[in-house]
């Protein structure tokens, strides 16, 4: 959260977005650290998670706007709230704390509950669908795509084989069948063997990877010049979609960013004691490049 402060309020700022502004903890500190007058729009997909962060952001009046949605969407959302050119956006992808701690989302594969894993309940498809429809080798696919788990074809196979005698309903009916279907060497390993086909479900049910790069630079498109996009990542393929996409919008003539971060910053030591959550974020940071065409 510091780190976050200090890239995004360097200089004056009129408006600040906050793409994924759950809970609303770094919108909070961002607010605190901004002038009376100045803005917040904060937008997330997750109803509950406005609800808390309404509550929370409650003594910042009308300085923050609060909107349900996509961040790839967030031009639009922009828009409506007359915040054409922001000072600052700011993304922090994946999952929250409040989500994985909630069993009735099913994030977690620790805690027993419907195997659901949208962040927006009102719509889409959840992780049940997904394991019980989907064609063996697209499952298989998508927990090694999304997962990068190396036994994603046993898993799969495990799963066609256990929802031809009955759906699979819960996140403990699906900890159970990926158990059953890893070495056993596996299942006594430092991260649990769910881990990483949970993570590729989540990723799929809520399409975290497709919409990441549109959403990007949709957010640089609407950067005022000088202004800045901070965002955090807590697993490889979501960094290496920043950080290529940040490179990309850096070179060439009609480079729209100067990269701030050569080299992702990471928690210090300190944090992630406190929170070891934390542990595996990464931060980049990059400024929209000044243009005439834009002034």
């Amino acid at each position: 959260m510091k780190e976050v402060v200090s890239w995004l309020l360097p200089v004056a700022v009129s408006c600040i977005c906050d793409g994924t502004v759950g809970h609303g903890g770094h919108a909070e500190a961002l607010l605190d650290g901004m002038a009376n007058g100045q803005t917040l729009v904060g937008i997330d997909r997750d109803e509950e998670a406005l609800v808390v962060c309404r509550n929370r952001l409650l003594r910042f009046g009308e300085r923050v706007i609060l909107i349900k949605g996509l961040a790839v969407d967030l031009p639009l959302y922009l828009q409506r709230a007359k915040c054409f050119r922001p000072d600052g956006v700011l993304l922090d992808l994946g999952v929250s704390s409040p989500q994985l701690d909630n069993p009735k989302r099913g994030f977690s594969f620790q805690m027993d509950g419907p195997l659901d894993m949208r962040m927006d309940q009102s719509s889409g498809l959840t992780a049940a669908d997904l394991v019980n429809s989907l064609p063996e080798a697209d499952l298989a696919d998508l927990i090694y795509q999304y997962g990068e788990e190396r036994f994603s074809r046993r898993i799969a196979r495990a799963i066609v084989r256990s929802r031809a005698e009955r759906s699979l309903m819960t996140t403990r009916d699906l900890v159970g069948v990926i158990q059953d279907a890893v070495p056993s060497v596996y299942r006594r390993g430092r991260i649990h063997c769910a881990t990483r086909t949970f993570q590729a479900l989540r990723i799929a049910v809520n399409r975290e990877i497709e919409t990441l790069e549109p959403a990007l630079r949709g957010a640089v498109e609407v950067l005022r010049p000088g202004g800045r996009i901070a965002v955090i990542s807590f697993h490889s393929l979501e960094d290496r979609i920043v950080k290529h996409t940040f490179r990309a919008l850096s070179q060439g003539n009609d480079a729209r960013l100067t990269v701030l971060t050569k080299k992702p910053q990471l928690p210090t030591e300190e944090e992630s004691r406190v929170n070891p959550r934390a542990r595996s974020a990464k931060l980049r940071v990059a400024e929209r490049i000044s243009r005439e065409s834009l002034q």
